[in-house]
């Protein structure tokens, strides 16, 4: 059995002993460690020593102190998810050793601060010390910094001779631009300690064909973004909020390159009626929340709708409800946003599996907001948002969609009836126009009208958009599937959820078929129910206590799902807990 991701093949067979190894690194400390920035340094190394990646980060509710890992899977061929067990573990204190022991391969390389070695030979005995504090302060760097003498380490381990380590070490941290010395400093200090305390050489982890990364690492939130911008974004409104958060950041770098214009203003209310304004204004615009702060944006979300005013929006889920967990993750809010605003109206809702097609989903999100004049949804996870893999994308292929754009004039109707629902747009300003945006249900004019025969006739307006919004289905990927297509068993999935189910497809019993849906309103019933066709057994993977998938599937499609494997403890699936799972349902 094959599986097909982006272009690439990946052999499926019942054991993950045909597959290239997938080897893990875990990297702990408390806030403040550095602990963040050295997965992204750990994960530059391997792409530029030819590894495919996936990076993912964990921490508290916490301002200072709390447990902060970072966890990195690699191979020689495509990894979609990272996987517990760890073969290498770099601890700035004790407390990581102590929390991740059980976790621990058999030959694993432990390498933690010397001043804790003592303190974790019980749980640890191949404990080797490294002095990352010593080697930092000697150096003159940073806190943050004293994890690159690990760097080092790991670099040794990986086998990178002497005479290459400077020109490996540059790549990896070529994002440095003041603390790329230091940090390189320190590392080189790392790898000439590492080699004195006997860090062994992992010849193991070399094994296979070196792979070439025309992309770039980037996780799923800054992978919306650039899928933004290359839709013709002119302003990013936020406020901040886990997990969405680091969207603004690095849409706020992008605008100090002269990309566009972000704005942080006060609460999420304020975000969402400030963006509304820009596109009345006739300015392409995004914003990004949490589910807690798109849960204060409703009511001016149904305004957009009334209103047509394009906006694209990205709601990244977090668990619930309330704070719940807010830096961990869960996929209960779809059929939230599904339904979200009062009244009807038409909207878009993609949710991607994974960074690339976050950029995808944002681009489309951004374009198709100002072709149907609604707004539109790109829905994702912590887990998703904050997921490292890398992935190469083009923004010149993605054509930017201006729209119904009329001339305006004396006579002008904002919200003029039309066949497909789309009246054309006038920028206000456009001399002798009266432009119109209101949240009243309106006539033509966008005149305030309580006549029963107005607001049924521009609800329908509204709802003809959706004839168009299908249309597209043909266009984008609204479904895909992957794994054997004459299999009568079905696992079916959204979301993030995508990494664990195709890293654990890897070692499932028999032939199946995998089912992703990416498109949740307008939903692809055609598609679906195609893909679905034939289906004696389907198995639904998510994120959620109630199966929200499966309700969505029944309403469009009657079909019913048979099995679920769900998740809601605000954690993401682990591979090789699902495959286990999997193949008992399979049995």
């Amino acid at each position: 059995m094959r599986i097909e991701e982006s272009g690439i093949l990946t052999d499926m067979s019942a054991s993950y002993n045909s597959h290239a190894r997938v080897f893990t690194v875990g990297l702990g400390g408390a806030a403040g460690d550095g602990i963040r920035e050295a997965g992204l340094h750990f994960g530059e190394l391997l792409k530029h020593q030819g590894y495919e990646i996936c990076l993912t980060s964990y921490y508290p509710s916490l301002i200072r102190g709390g447990h902060n890992y970072s966890r990195l899977s690699f191979s020689r061929e495509p990894v979609f998810a990272d996987h517990r067990s760890i073969d290498l573990l770099v601890a700035v204190n004790a407390e990581s050793v102590r929390f991740h022991a059980h976790e621990l391969a058999p030959d694993a390389i432990v390498l933690v601060e010397s001043a804790y070695l003592s303190d974790v030979k019980d749980v640890a005995p191949q404990a080797i010390a490294i002095p990352m504090k010593d080697i930092g302060a000697e150096k003159g760097g940073p806190k943050a910094a004293y994890p690159s003498a690990a760097l080092g380490a790991f670099a040794l381990a990986l086998g990178v001779s002497e005479a290459d380590l400077p020109g490996v070490l540059a790549a990896a941290l070529s994002d440095l631009a003041g603390g790329k010395a230091i940090n390189t400093t320190i590392a080189e200090e790392g790898y000439r300690r590492a080699r004195e305390a006997g860090v062994p050489d992992r010849a193991d982890m070399r094994e296979g064909a070196r792979v070439e990364h025309p992309g770039d690492l980037i996780e799923g939130n800054k992978a919306v973004g650039e899928g933004f911008l290359a839709a013709g974004l002119e302003y990013y409104i936020a406020y901040p909020m886990t997990p969405a958060t680091s969207l603004l950041h690095h849409l706020a770098k992008r605008a100090m390159e002269g990309k566009l214009k972000t704005v942080h203003p006060e609460d999420e209310i304020t975000v969402i009626n400030m963006a509304l304004g820009v596109a009345y204004a006739g300015k392409r615009v995004a914003i990004g929340t949490a589910n807690g702060g798109f849960a204060l944006m409703e009511e001016a979300f149904a305004f957009a709708g009334v209103a047509e005013l394009p906006l694209a929006i990205m709601v990244s889920q977090r668990q619930g409800p309330a704070t719940g967990v807010p830096t961990h993750t869960g996929q209960s809010d779809l059929r939230f946003i599904v339904h979200a605003g009062h009244g009807e109206f038409p909207r878009l809702v993609i949710a991607p599996g994974d960074p690339e097609e976050a950029f995808n989903a944002a681009a489309a999100a951004l374009n198709l907001a100002w072709k149907y004049q609604i707004p539109a949804i790109v829905l994702l996870d912590k887990h998703l948002s904050e997921t490292y893999r890398t992935i190469a994308v083009d923004p010149s292929k993605v054509a930017i969609e201006r729209g119904k754009i009329g001339a305006g004039g004396a006579d002008y109707q904002r919200y003029a009836f039309a066949d497909d629902g789309i009246s054309p747009m006038v920028v206000p300003g456009t001399p002798a126009t009266c432009v119109k945006a209101t949240s009243y249900e309106h006539d033509q004019f966008g005149i305030a009208t309580d006549e029963p025969e107005k607001v049924k006739a521009m609800h329908d307006k509204r709802f003809a958009k959706l004839q168009g919004l299908a249309s597209e289905f043909a266009s984008h990927d609204t479904v895909k599937t992957y794994g054997d297509p004459a299999s009568d068993t079905v696992v079916l999935f959204w979301g993030s959820t995508k990494g664990a189910v195709l890293e654990a497809a890897k070692g499932i019993s028999r032939p199946v078929k995998f089912v992703q849906i990416l498109w949740m309103t307008p939903f692809d019933t055609e598609r679906v129910t195609r893909e679905l066709a034939g289906a004696k057994r389907i198995i639904l993977v998510e994120g959620n206590r109630t199966a929200q998938l499966a309700g969505l599937l029944r309403e469009h499609t009657g079909i019913v799902v048979t099995d679920t494997i769900l998740r809601y403890d605000s954690e993401a699936f682990e591979p090789e807990a699902l495959m286990q799972d999997l193949n008992r349902l399979l049995a």
